[in-house]
């Protein structure tokens, strides 16, 4: 399994951006039945989970991104998304996906995301 991260960018705070994240070496059932999760780390901090949609389709948000950020996916692309909408400054991170598949968890490599005010 392989993860592919896209999407990031420099954005004025306010502004939108849209990751996209998409698995090769998967089949389909089990890309659906997967927990699916985007991560975010910034300078000096740990690395920290943002989003995540649960095996049984149901999506969990960090409290600081609850009502701007939604996770959603595409099973016919294998492709998980995180839709950022009112950015500000301190989303300012390397962001990752993340699936899990049974005990294992796959890691894509990384989109910087940098806001500024």
């Amino acid at each position: 399994v392989q993860l592919q991260a896209c999407g990031g960018g420099s954005v004025q705070a306010g502004g939108s951006l849209k990751l996209s994240c998409k698995a090769s070496g998967m089949i389909l059932s089990t890309f659906i039945g997967s927990r699916m999760g985007w991560y975010r780390q910034a300078p000096g901090k740990q690395r920290e989970l943002v989003a995540e949609l649960t095996s049984s389709g149901s999506s969990n948000y960090q409290d600081s991104v609850k009502g701007r950020f939604t996770i959603s996916k595409n099973n016919g692309k294998r492709t998980v998304y995180l839709q950022m909408n009112s950015l500000e400054p301190d989303d300012t991170a390397v962001y990752y996906c993340n699936i899990e598949v049974g005990s294992r968890g796959y890691w894509g490599q990384g989109t910087l995301v940098t806001v500024s005010s």
